[in-house]
């Protein structure tokens, strides 16, 4: 399996199982957003957790020819920009997060979708005979 199948394979369904999260918990995400927001470490352990695959995705798989193995490399340098952007700022992006509530919904089904459809790609990819 190539390298850009066995990330996807990884990638694909863990960003499913994140929109999915955020679907079935539409009404609890303002709560768990707030407490994210009350706790600039968990920022941080988010940019962590956010960074470190990110990070592993650009050194294993840095390829910007064109196809499908694009969409890989374009998601681990989001990760590590998203992640380190969480490890630097915690108490900026806390205070961001504080200012989502209820009416940001449409905000995160859009988020969840975009996860979803990107998601189902990946998989598809990975998984798929050729």
């Amino acid at each position: 399996m190539s390298t850009s199948k066995t990330i996807a394979a990884l990638l694909g369904p863990t960003l499913v199982a994140t929109a999915a999260m955020v679907l079935a918990n539409l009404e609890a995400m303002p709560t768990l957003i707030e407490g994210m927001a009350q706790s600039p470490m968990l920022v941080v352990l988010a940019g962590y957790a956010a960074f470190a695959p990110g990070l592993a995705i650009v050194y294993f798989h840095n390829r910007w020819t064109g196809g499908w193995p694009v969409v890989v490399t374009v998601m681990g340098w989001l990760s590590l920009v998203i992640g380190l952007i969480r490890m630097i700022f915690p108490m900026q992006i806390a205070a961001i997060a504080s200012k989502f509530g209820p009416a940001s919904d449409g905000a995160l089904i859009a988020i969840a979708v975009v996860f979803l459809l990107i998601g189902g790609f990946l998989s598809f990819k990975a998984y798929v005979r050729e």
